[in-house]
């Protein structure tokens, strides 16, 4: 029988510009196989406009650390070699990896070019503020330490439909580049009128030697790699049918199991279903809304009513789609769209995300590991492993939900016959201490359970009936297993 899938975002904000990143997966991927991590999200690997770029700043898609551009020929994580040599490592521990594609925008633009722009209101980018003017703007790539190896595409204004900046006025703004078939592409989110641009110089989406580049590098990239997937950045701001059309090359070139998960950063399901609907379910989203709900309770503590914590949310509406997580590199503190769930409720959002039967969770470097920056925030790992444990060796079988008390639920995992003693109950409490009385199975009579995270130091008998009572303390989680200690 396959084991249950985990996902882990293998970096976060502040990760040291060290170029030292590859080699630490490469040290770590056998670790990590051994917690029950079997795919790992790694950063955008292309070059960025700076060597302590994240990589949210794309420069150079052809450069992976290997040409001397922008400062650098490492990018902050390290050489193309290290890249390819961590890659090589995680298919020996039985670990997929899926690259991070930044594909709405470049930066750092080698040479400025003069160019006609409106000016549009930013709170409203439907809206012209301005007649048609001259700007220069930073919209030229050409790549000079690169040349034309592996790509002679160079970048200019024609390729890009906003920027926001007028290098000759030295001025901001919230530029609509003007050209030949050249607007806001409509296949975009809505919100701001329309969110095409989000910034830098915005890729044009309706020039068709632009679509073909980019399905073009994004098949070389999967190749060179070797990678088993991609995680799109940022796709509410990219043309929908473009994403469609890109992931159905990706997966003709590269097979249907090639995986693609996108970052459509939108909590309401209605602009959820309609993406997946027009991208035809052929890739999964992350579950932003969520997301959401684990910020808001932990916040809110005895006064959120935990039976709601799965409504109005991806994987309970379409769980087949969803990618859950608890918090990633936007959401953690100080970044835009820092959204963070509080450390007391950390291990509770996890058990939400691992130990049940719908969704792929993916857990946070950050959590796991740890976060820099000038606020650090010590990792979780002795916390989290205990439900990394119980995901790998007892979540699996028939779920059975008691979500009947506003402060205090609980469900269980009948366990399956393949995997010897599996089976599992959780508890979660967010005012005071509680408990659940739960069926498990007649079968598992007189088995002693203990709590794998060990906040509670009971041995629970499941009765003659199958029944059992589990307790859990006061803002906290309990994972109940049989106890394989003899």
């Amino acid at each position: 029988m396959k084991r249950n899938h985990t996902m882990m975002q293998f970096f976060e904000w502040y990760v040291e510009n060290d170029g030292g990143h590859w080699n630490r997966l490469q040290k770590l991927a056998p670790e990590l196989k051994r917690r029950g991590v079997d795919s790992v999200w790694i950063p955008p690997v292309t070059k960025g406009q700076t060597a302590n770029d994240t990589g949210y700043g794309a420069y150079d898609l052809y450069d992976l650390g290997e040409f001397d551009q922008k400062g650098t020929v490492r990018t902050k994580y390290g050489t193309k070699q290290e890249l390819l040599d961590a890659i090589a490592t995680c298919k020996e521990q039985e670990i997929v990896v899926y690259a991070d594609l930044v594909m709405n925008h470049k930066a750092g633009a080698d040479e400025t070019e003069k160019f006609q722009v409106i000016e549009v209101n930013p709170e409203n980018r439907t809206e012209d503020i301005s007649e048609a003017f001259d700007i220069e703007g930073w919209t030229k790539f050409t790549f000079p330490g690169r040349g034309e190896q592996y790509s002679a595409f160079k970048w200019n204004f024609e390729h890009f439909n906003g920027t926001d900046y007028d290098a000759k006025e030295k001025r901001s703004g919230c530029y609509r580049i003007i050209g030949e078939n050249k607007n806001w592409n409509d296949q975009v989110d809505d919100e701001f009128g329309n969110y095409d641009y989000l910034m830098f110089a915005n890729i044009h989406y309706n020039h068709p030697v632009v679509k073909a580049e980019m399905i073009k590098w994004g098949k070389w990239l999967a190749e060179t790699l070797q990678c088993q997937g991609f995680r799109l950045d940022a796709i509410k701001h990219i043309s929908h049918e473009f994403i469609r059309e890109f992931v159905t090359q990706l997966k003709l070139a590269r097979g249907d199991e090639f995986y693609i998960v996108g970052e459509f950063w939108n909590p309401e399901l209605e602009a959820c279903q309609k993406f997946l609907d027009t991208v035809d379910y052929k890739i999964d989203i992350f579950d932003v809304a969520l997301h959401y709900k684990l910020e808001s309770a932990s916040h809110a503590g005895r006064d959120f009513d935990l039976r709601t914590i799965f409504d109005d949310t991806l994987v309970k509406s379409h769980p087949q789609n969803a990618v859950t997580f608890v918090d990633n590199h936007d959401s953690q503190p100080h970044e835009a769209l820092a959204s963070w769930v509080e450390d007391w409720f950390k291990p509770s959002a996890y058990a939400l995300i691992l130990l049940r039967q719908e969704g792929y969770p993916c857990i946070f470097y950050g959590d796991y590991f740890g976060i820099g920056g000038k606020d650090p925030i010590a990792g979780k790992n002795e916390a989290l492993d205990p439900l990394l444990y119980a995901r790998y060796h007892q979540a699996y079988g028939e779920q059975d939900d008691y979500f009947d008390l506003p402060n205090t639920i609980g469900w269980v995992r009948r366990g399956v016959t393949e995997i010897e003693g599996s089976g599992c109950a959780i508890v979660i409490a967010n005012g005071d201490e509680g408990e659940k009385r739960m069926f498990i199975d007649q079968g598992r009579a007189g088995e002693l359970w203990v709590d794998l995270t060990k906040n509670r130091k009971d041995q629970i008998s499941i009765e003659e009936d199958g029944f059992a009572t589990f307790p859990v303390n006061g803002g906290s989680v309990s994972v109940w297993a049989l106890s394989r200690t003899k």
